[in-house]
């Protein structure tokens, strides 16, 4: 299931930027946005907005012969998404969510699709993942998470690692710090990246339990997702103010914990005072078994 395929070819792409923007239309700002929009020659990161109340500046891609749905579960604020090939009708599922699982499972039959995977992109501490009842409602589903979060699946991943889906298919990287099993989901032609709660936008998962470590987790980022083309888009496992994608680029450039020293980082991270997840109690001893049902 997760042996090497071969490199598929980098796909066209049709990329376009979306400015939401809490601001007159005919302002410059505005005009500005959609010369940017509509240019040849994308440059490689977005311009921040300048607004009191900060809208999200989002940029959007397509490759060929995917498609691509965002899933939100409102209590936890998780995202999960579904990926597909068009032609094979393939498909992935990544980070489900318990009290979403009838939502999910009718948008996958709507769309006529066979998912082979549902991947976890760690040990969530905040909600409870749908994969184990999901794979006694659909026969052949696959569960994924991996090999260092300690819990059980059918596929234990780790750097490197593919997950074909038709002629596509998302690679591994490894990146502790919020948990030992933390993991990236990068597309084969780096054009998006599934972060889980290593990399927020503007943010990042916090380092005050589950293995958590300050210092691994500033080093996964800069080193295995900061590496990735400044256009590559990022997709987090969680974000609470509504934000729903980021790149590379404007992460490397705007998050304001990231962009500090690693000593100051760690500063932050050890300071942050926050109270413990409300659900963490029920929710890790669950996912560890992929969500208390069978595997």
């Amino acid at each position: 299931m997760c042996s090497v395929i071969s490199r598929v070819k980098p796909c066209h792409r049709a990329l376009a930027v979306s400015l939401r923007l809490r601001t007159n239309t005919d302002s410059p700002s505005y005009a500005a946005a959609q010369s940017r929009r509509f240019s040849p020659g994308l440059s490689s990161g977005v311009e921040p907005l300048r607004v009191a109340s900060r809208s999200y500046s989002s940029r959007t891609a397509m490759t060929e012969g995917l498609l691509f749905r965002q899933l939100l579960e409102l209590e936890s604020k998780t995202y999960t998404y579904l990926l597909a090939d068009t032609a094979t009708k393939e498909a992935v599922l990544i980070d489900p969510v318990l009290e979403t699982i009838d939502r999910d499972l009718k948008l996958i039959g709507e769309l006529g699709l066979n998912l082979k995977v549902a991947v976890n992109t760690h040990c969530h501490a905040d909600h409870i993942t749908s994969t184990g009842l999901m794979k006694k409602r659909l026969v052949g589903l696959k569960s994924a998470i991996s090999k260092y979060s300690g819990a059980s699946a059918d596929i234990l991943l780790s750097e490197g690692d593919k997950i074909p889906f038709g002629k596509h298919c998302l690679t591994v990287r490894d990146t502790p710090g919020h948990t030992d099993g933390c993991m990236t989901l990068v597309m084969e032609d780096q054009s998006m990246a599934f972060t889980g709660d290593t990399l927020l936008i503007r943010g990042c998962g916090r380092t005050d339990f589950q293995q958590g470590c300050a210092k691994r987790l500033y080093h996964s980022v800069h080193q295995k997702i900061f590496t990735l083309p400044d256009q590559c888009l990022i997709y987090p496992a969680h974000d609470y103010l509504g934000q729903t994608v980021s790149t590379v680029g404007e992460e490397r450039k705007f998050n304001p914990r990231l962009t500090k020293s690693i000593e100051q980082f760690v500063d932050i991270m050890n300071n942050l005072n926050l109270p413990k997840p409300a659900k963490i109690d029920i929710s890790v001893p669950a996912n560890l078994v992929c969500g208390l049902h069978e595997v």
